[in-house]
């Protein structure tokens, strides 16, 4: 692939846009009829504690972009299927990778009904990202290797470690996105520039994915318009059915092919690196690593005089400029920008505290936000 555009077929580039409005309007169509299935049988996040809307709202909201991106694949794959040959779907895209991100997002999303129709607890939440992983794993998905940093090359990962760092990166996706998904459409809308942004990042020359980013547009499309009814003030939230469907799929997608781990981390340098500062600081003052609590980043803007949306449209705002950084960088650029972020994130987290450590001793509720 020599650019972006000129390596795809005219074909290629119509799937990826026919695909992610597809994906749009499905979830558009799909998501109110999720609400009343909500509805139906009690999936509702009832107000109490620490959940301060006024009324109950329907928590599954991520099935209907779990529904909405299979039906849109499905509907090009069958296409295709029916027409004999390549038609919808170009020959650079096909790739047997279909079953093994089928298996990934059934996956994501059987645990995460499982964890809103029963409320598990953090560890049997933890469990569920556990076996995802184990799943994952024995399907053949593993990272095998990762960018050096001192070069341009890659390290390879001895059979253990690729193991290891593989199911460490699948249960962090979704412990990351879980954790920010504190604000009316904040994890959602982040994850759905993580994706745009991998989704470009698969394109470039040295990557050369096409599989990966119609995966990923597709996804986008799909977060996208379930957004629409969770933004502030939202109508449905994306609860551990979206969180454990859409981590699964962006941990998934960035191992394919290259393993670009090096963007995801850069692009989602917000969840990762606020779900590491919250554990460190919850084992530091003897909490629980996964008891909820109001000590994350979104939590401090708000303390700090930023409205709901206004704290939300901030995090977009980091979040799109990592994601463009994370584009027009290298593997080694990456992780060292991350590396950077890391430390910016953490001074930027200390100075919010300082400024909210009389505002955090006022009422909660002068702050509405969700339980994690």
């Amino acid at each position: 692939m020599s650019s972006i555009f000129n390596a795809s077929s005219n074909s290629t580039v119509l799937l990826f846009a026919g695909s992610t409005v597809l994906a749009f309007l499905l979830a558009l169509l799909l998501t109110p009829a999720v609400g009343a299935i909500a509805r139906r049988f009690g999936l509702m996040d009832v107000p109490g504690g620490r959940r301060q809307h006024p009324e109950p709202i329907p928590r599954i909201g991520g099935l209907g972009i779990a529904a909405a991106f299979g039906l849109t694949i499905l509907s090009f794959w069958l296409i295709d299927r029916f027409n004999g040959h390549p038609f919808l779907i170009p020959e650079e895209v096909r790739t047997s990778r279909f079953t093994l991100t089928a298996i990934a997002a059934i996956l994501g999303l059987a645990v995460g009904l499982l964890d809103d129709a029963l409320d598990l607890r953090a560890r049997w939440q933890m469990l569920g990202y556990l076996l995802i992983s184990g799943v994952i794993v024995a399907a053949g998905i593993r990272i095998g290797f990762i960018n050096d940093p001192r070069g341009d090359g890659l390290i390879d990962l001895a059979p253990p470690l690729a193991v290891g760092f593989t199911v460490f990166w699948i249960v962090g996706m979704n412990n990351a996105l879980n954790f920010i998904d504190g604000l009316d459409g904040l994890a959602a809308g982040v994850a759905g520039i993580a994706a745009l942004a991998l989704g470009a990042t698969a394109l470039l020359p040295t990557v050369n994915e096409p599989f990966v980013a119609w995966m990923n547009f597709t996804l986008a499309g799909a977060i996208f318009g379930f957004l629409v009814f969770n933004f502030h003030p939202a109508k449905m939230f994306l609860g551990t059915t979206g969180v454990a469907f859409v981590g699964t799929m962006l941990a998934v997608l960035s191992i394919f092919g290259t393993a670009k781990v090096a963007a995801a981390l850069l692009v989602l340098g917000v969840p990762i690196i606020d779900t590491f500062y919250v554990i460190i600081r919850r084992m530091l003052t003897g909490q629980a690593p996964f008891a909820p609590d109001r000590g994350h980043f979104h939590h401090k803007l708000l303390d700090v005089g930023l409205s709901h949306r206004q704290a939300v449209l901030l995090i977009y705002a980091i979040t799109l400029g990592l994601g463009a950084l994370a584009f027009i960088s290298s593997g080694r650029a990456q992780i060292y920008s991350f590396v950077g972020f890391i430390v910016i994130f953490g001074v930027a987290v200390l100075a919010l505290a300082q400024r909210s450590a009389k505002a955090s001793e006022l009422d909660p509720n002068l702050y509405p936000d969700r339980a994690e």
